[in-house]
C-alpha cells in the first residue's frame, strides 16, 4: 500500500456524497468486508433481537457517521459478508450482528448470507432482480493452511469455537465443510431463481472477485450464457477494477461484465495510489466507487475515483 492519500474511506465517502446528492441514487450495493479487521469485534451468538454495544459502537463509526447526506440518506444497501466479516483468520466474530441488523437500520439490509430482491422500477417499466451470495468458500482452507487469511484456521480460532447454535460452522473441524456446503447449495438455488427470474435485470453481488468461483469462472459464465446474469459485482482485492468482455486475457466469462469495487478506504489499497506509479495496479483505480445508470434498455458503469473523477466506463445490455 502506502501512498498519498490519508484517510481514503472518508474521501471515498466524501466523492460517494458528492455525487448521491447530485444523482439521487435509487440503492447502494454493498460488497462486504464491512468492518476491518475481524468484522463485528464480538463473539457470534448475541440473540438475534438484540444488537450488542460493541456492534452499535463500530455500526456507528464506521458506518452511520461516514456514509450521509443527501441522496444517500434512508437508501438501502444491500449488503453480504466479506471474509473479514466472518472473523478473517477466524469464524466467530460477530457476522450474526450484521445480519441481526437488518431488523434495526432503515437502511442496512443483510436478512442472510445469501438471499435475493426484487426492485420494480415502476414508472420506467422495468425491474432488476438482485442475488446477493456468500463467496467465502475461497478463504475456508485446512486448519493447519494459511492461518492469516484462513477462517478456518486452528492458529486464530480458539478451541471449541463454534457458531453452531445460530447456524454458523459448528467447529474449526467441520468449518471447511461448512463453506463448500453453503456455496454448493448456493449454486443449485442461483440457477434454479434464475432461470425463473421475469425480471429486466439479474445482478450477482458477492464479496470474492471477478471469476473466483471454485471452476476457474466456468460457473459465472454458465449463469450469464445459459440463465442470463446480466452483471457481477465484486469486492475482496482493495481497488477498482472493470472488467470488460473484452478482456479476454483475464475475463473468460464468456461476455458478462464485472467489477471489483474493493477500494472503499477502510484499509490500504493493493497499490499506491499514486497514478504516476501504476507497475502494481490490476485495475484502473486504488480507492473509488461505481455509478450505476441503470434504464431498461441498459446499464452505464461509471468508475469513480476518490477524488470525484471518472475514470473508465461502459454499457451493458440485457442478456
Amino acid at each position: 500500500g502506502g501512498g498519498p492519500v490519508p484517510q481514503p474511506q472518508q474521501l471515498v465517502a466524501s466523492a460517494m456524497a458528492e455525487r448521491a446528492a447530485l444523482m439521487d441514487p435509487g440503492l447502494i450495493l454493498n460488497v462486504g468486508d464491512n468492518f476491518y479487521w475481524g468484522g463485528i469485534e464480538k463473539t457470534c451468538g448475541t440473540p438475534m433481537g438484540e444488537i450488542s454495544f460493541t456492534a452499535h459502537h463500530q455500526f456507528d463509526q464506521i458506518y452511520e457517521q461516514v456514509y450521509k447526506g443527501p441522496g444517500l440518506d434512508g437508501k438501502l444497501w444491500f449488503s453480504v459478508l466479506g471474509n473479514h466479516d466472518w472473523g478473517g483468520r477466524q469464524f466467530n466474530n460477530g457476522w450474526d450482528q450484521q445480519i441481526a441488523y437488518t431488523w434495526v437500520s432503515d437502511r442496512w439490509v443483510m436478512p442472510a448470507p445469501y438471499y435475493m430482491a426484487r426492485v420494480e422500477y415502476v414508472d420506467q417499466g422495468f425491474s432488476v432482480d438482485l442475488f446477493m451470495a456468500d463467496t467465502n468458500f475461497n478463504d475456508a482452507k485446512e486448519s493447519s493452511e494459511d492461518s492469516e487469511h484462513n477462517l478456518c484456521g486452528s492458529a486464530h480460532n480458539p478451541p471449541g469455537a463454534t457458531c453452531g447454535v445460530i447456524g454458523g460452522p459448528m467447529s474449526i473441524e467441520t468449518c471447511v465443510a461448512y463453506f463448500q456446503e453453503l456455496w454448493s447449495e448456493q449454486k443449485v438455488w442461483l440457477q434454479k431463481k434464475l432461470s425463473e427470474s421475469k425480471a429486466t435485470w439479474q445482478i450477482l453481488v458477492t464479496h470474492f472477485p471477478c471469476g473466483e468461483d471454485g471452476e476457474n469462472q466456468a460457473f459465472y459464465r454458465k449463469l450469464h450464457q445459459q440463465y442470463g446474469l446480466d452483471l457481477l459485482v465484486t469486492g475482496h482485492r482493495h481497488d477498482q477494477e472493470l472488467w470488460t468482455p473484452s478482456m479476454t486475457y483475464k475475463n473468460f466469462m464468456g461476455g458478462l461484465t464485472c467489477f471489483v469495487t474493493g477500494g472503499g478506504g477502510g484499509i490500504t489499497s493493493e497499490a499506491t495510489p499514486n497514478p504516476e506509479d501504476k507497475k502494481d495496479w490490476y485495475g484502473e483505480g486504488e480507492y473509488g466507487f461505481y455509478d450505476l445508470t441503470i434504464t431498461k434498455a441498459s446499464i452505464k458503469i461509471e468508475s469513480i475515483n476518490y477524488d470525484g473523477k471518472v475514470l473508465l466506463d461502459t454499457i451493458v445490455y440485457p442478456k
